[in-house]
């Protein structure tokens, strides 16, 4: 699969809009990519898998909920690996946990999220799983908005690797 078969399927999904957006982080922007209509569209995720596939080196992976978790699911079909969920907190009800899913202290597990902005989304995940003995030095993600997530993530010793950057998503719209 190459970068603009992706390009071309989260563009067919409608997953690019423009207008006025809010982000999770509080900023705006002029342009939003709707992960829940890449994330929900099987061709995309298809494509997603065996992107992700490609890319993975480690024998775990996690995803961050809840938006990451179509696509650590599909990827670990697409590996046959296995994946824990990182939640952003824990449950305050059942087992509390914070990582779903079986994880050994001392596993080297991979980060998969849908979107970067900040990464603090991403940061939190992977210090819930070193917290839990996890051993994590990547974050792949589908699309980079290219403002300040690799940073950010560099900052706590986590590599940014990415299907899409902005750049390329929103080149010739």
């Amino acid at each position: 699969m190459t970068n603009q078969e992706l390009i071309d399927a989260l563009r067919a999904a409608d997953a690019v809009q423009y207008g006025e957006f809010e982000l999770s982080h509080g900023g705006t922007s002029d342009y939003y990519v709707d992960k829940y209509l890449f994330e929900t569209d099987p061709h995309c995720l298809e494509l997603i898998a065996e992107a992700f596939a490609e890319k993975i080196e480690e024998p775990k992976l996690a995803g961050v909920a809840l938006g990451a978790v179509p696509l650590v699911a599909v990827t670990a079909t697409e590996t046959d690996r296995p994946y824990v969920i990182a939640r952003k907190q824990a449950k305050e009800y059942g087992t509390g946990n914070r990582i779903e899913g079986r994880l050994e202290a001392g596993e080297e597990v991979v980060v998969l999220e849908d979107i970067a902005t900040t990464g603090n989304s991403a940061v939190d995940a992977a210090e819930a799983l070193r917290e839990a003995g996890a051993t994590v030095n990547r974050v792949l993600v589908v699309v980079d908005r290219e403002e300040g997530a690799t940073e950010n993530l560099a900052d706590h010793d986590l590599e940014l690797d990415a299907l899409v950057n902005a750049s390329e998503l929103l080149a010739d719209q």
